[in-house]
């Protein structure tokens, strides 16, 4: 994406079609994130399944790609079951996790011979309802963390038992292909450590008769949005007054951490229990691993761009006001902030190159509208046509919280790519 963020020329064509806030999107990216991981799965000799969770980013171009990769993908809706399809994903390559889900989705999977996720007792009994003998419904067993006992989600040890033997009594309906877990979090050991531990229960559950020759690891796959060195610096000096009108934060995503990506899968599969690792004791169990990442698929693909609208001085800092919302840069809607500086293109009459500090507003009628309330430097005062450019933000950012308020537009989604005559581009459909 840097090319695309030196290239002033390139993003005017695009505004000036547009004429508001847009999303662009880099398909090679993505590629090249999932190739990573299917490298790494390769280089340990696994067996494995990279499900790119759809619920990252809702562009059809990501699905696309995945079916060239003849790959993977992760849902929780019919809409989004229904949309993977559209786009060229089999039906025996999704995923179908989520909390609860409702009949007809259970259907459409049992269909179409997707894999289900399951996640309470009350909802396996609803699958064995929804399955057909003549082609059971594939699923996996969802865990709930020891670490985490507090989760809505995943079964606890006395259910799992329960759900085991409703497997086997009932194998003609289903087939209970393995475990699953998400760990809230983006750390190593903890994921290893639970994935041994599925590892004994899928021979476990191989003995009472159940095929359980496959492990699910989720998400969790850490990003790195900055330096150490930046990330460092911006914890230690943290202070309200970095913030318009003094507003404090009581947690940020790291945006700096290691080992990140294809790298983290890495360090999970050469995590040793004993003499052994997790790889190692994948490929000697004869497990199959399957992953859903979303922001790592989508790490360095994407970037946002908001029309400036107004700038205003508000003692020693400015407020801008852009084109569009902070619903569609989303991190604002957790009660945190987007912490990657967003870039200035400076459009028009030449002016003046003064640094300025400036804070970044949407153009809604509410105070706490606010894409930035980070005192920002900017090498000149913004002024109306400029445009903010904001990295990094496929991942989670700019559609998961996107809201038509005020009647305005969702900000269209622009699939750049480079070609022997340079940069071209099209909109996501």
């Amino acid at each position: 994406m840097e090319t695309t963020l030196q290239n002033t020329e390139f993003l005017e064509q695009i505004f000036g079609i547009v004429e508001g806030p847009f999303h662009l999107l880099e398909p090679e990216s993505f590629a090249h994130n999932l190739t990573e991981f299917e490298n790494i799965l390769q280089k340990h000799q696994v067996s494995g399944h990279v499900f790119y969770a759809k619920k990252a980013n809702k562009a059809a171009i990501w699905l696309k790609v995945a079916a060239l990769f003849n790959g993977f993908a992760d849902v929780a809706s019919i809409a989004e079951f229904a949309h993977a399809l559209a786009c060229g994903i089999k039906g025996t390559h999704i995923g179908v996790s989520g909390a609860a889900k409702s009949n007809d989705l259970l259907q459409l999977a049992c269909q179409h011979n997707a894999l289900v996720a399951i996640d309470a007792l009350d909802e396996l009994q609803r699958a064995l309802e929804t399955a057909d003998v003549t082609q059971p419904l594939r699923i996996l067993l969802r865990v709930l963390p020891p670490e985490f006992p507090d989760s809505r989600f995943g079964l606890n040890p006395a259910d799992l038992q329960i759900a085991l033997q409703k497997c086997v009594e009932n194998s003609h309906l289903i087939t209970m292909e393995g475990f699953s877990f998400h760990l809230d979090g983006y750390d190593v050991l903890p994921c290893a450590k639970l994935g041994f531990q599925l590892i004994e229960q899928c021979l476990e559950a191989r003995k009472m008769g159940l095929a359980a020759h496959s492990i699910s690891i989720g998400g969790g796959f850490a990003c790195a949005y900055t330096t150490k060195e930046h990330w460092d610096n911006f914890q230690k000096n943290l202070n309200p007054a970095q913030f318009h009108g003094g507003k404090t934060f009581t947690k940020f995503y790291p945006y700096h951490q290691a080992p990140t990506g294809a790298v983290m899968l890495d360090a999970i599969l050469q995590s040793k229990k004993g003499e052994q690792n997790f790889a190692q004791a994948l490929n000697q169990a004869d497990i199959t691993l399957l992953m859903e990442p979303g922001r790592a698929l989508l790490n360095g693909a994407g970037l946002s761009v908001f029309p400036v609208q107004g700038f205003k001085q508000n003692d020693a800092h400015g407020i801008i006001t852009v084109a569009g919302l902070s619903m569609s840069l989303s991190e604002q809607w957790k009660a945190s902030e987007f912490l990657p500086d967003p870039y200035l293109v400076q459009r028009g009459k030449e002016r003046e190159q003064q640094p300025i500090l400036a804070c970044i507003g949407g153009s809604s009628c509410m105070e706490y509208d606010m894409l930035s309330w980070r005192k920002i430097s900017f090498p000149a005062r913004p002024r109306y046509g400029d445009l903010i450019i904001y990295p990094n933000t496929a991942g989670y950012q700019m559609d998961k919280n996107e809201s038509t308020f005020h009647q305005l537009p969702l900000p269209p989604k622009v699939i750049v790519w480079l070609n022997e005559n340079g940069l071209d581009w099209s909109m996501d459909q």
